[in-house]
């Protein structure tokens, strides 16, 4: 499983999981489960996660 910084890029923006979301066209469950390390993203996922939040892969996902 992979660690991520999800949960805080979030906050830092003030965007709800749901708000996260909708940006991402996932659902709120499934922005949950990545954040708690339940579910690891798809690569393209993770890409448009990185995209969207301006960043490298490797700065929102590490190695536990």
């Amino acid at each position: 499983m992979l660690k991520n910084r999800l949960k805080v890029l979030r906050a830092e923006r003030n965007w709800t999981q749901l708000d996260l979301a909708d940006k991402l066209e996932v659902s709120r469950q499934s922005v949950n489960a990545i954040e708690t390390g339940k579910y690891d993203p798809s690569l393209p996922l993770a890409f448009r996660i990185a995209e969207l939040f301006g960043l490298q892969i490797e700065e929102i996902f590490m190695r536990d």
